[in-house]
């Protein structure tokens, strides 16, 4: 049986590049837009698009809900924003986020904003096991800045500055890079994910 993953619809852009990237990938993907739907996921995936308030303000209703999901082992991929929405709060927005992983979403310190293209993730964590070529693709203003430095597994330099990009926390991934607009790097991290998944059920 495939994975079943559900995603996070937070109203606000098309999840059409993720949905097909993941079910290239073997997953069978449902895409929910009633936030209380995924309460009954077996894995979650937080797409990359948005803005940290609005992306809360959908998810405020069952907070608790889904951080008691992550907190107990459900496998789950938080991706850009998604990710940046795990920690407890961020420069972009003024509302709290899940307080998932302690720490703070910051503004990158580069003259140029947003950061857009591809660079190198160098990390020893098993989510790029097999995987050569690890440029992946950005476009971003924020960054999350974990309080537990060990929570960050990967790193890329930006400007001359090494920033966190790929997070870990229990059985939660988050990537600052869009895997799904990455070609096939993206996609064999994703693969990876998804065996990661599966080995958590």
């Amino acid at each position: 049986m495939p994975l079943e993953v559900t995603v996070a619809d937070y109203g606000v852009g098309n999840l059409h590049s993720i949905r097909k990237a993941l079910e290239i990938c073997g997953a069978h993907v449902s895409v929910v837009s009633d936030m209380e739907r995924l309460l009954d996921a077996e894995c979650l995936v937080f797409p990359g698009v948005g803005a940290f308030d609005s992306a809360m303000r959908r998810i405020q209703p069952w907070k608790e809900e889904i951080r008691g999901m992550l907190d107990s082992g459900t496998p789950a991929l938080g991706i850009c924003i998604g990710a940046q929405i795990m920690f407890d709060s961020s420069e972009e927005g003024d509302g709290p986020g899940m307080g998932f992983m302690p720490g703070r979403v910051v503004r990158l310190a580069a003259r140029q904003i947003p950061h857009m293209g591809w660079d190198l993730v160098e990390t020893g964590d098993p989510a790029m096991e097999g995987i050569r070529d690890r440029h992946f693709y950005y476009a971003h203003s924020y960054h999350g800045s974990p309080d537990d430095p060990s929570t960050a597994v990967g790193s890329t330099e930006y400007e001359g500055v090494r920033i966190p990009v790929l997070f870990r926390k229990s059985s939660f991934y988050g990537s600052q890079f869009h895997p799904e607009k990455s070609s096939s790097s993206g996609l064999a991290f994703l693969r990876n994910f998804i065996s990661f998944a599966e080995g958590c059920l």
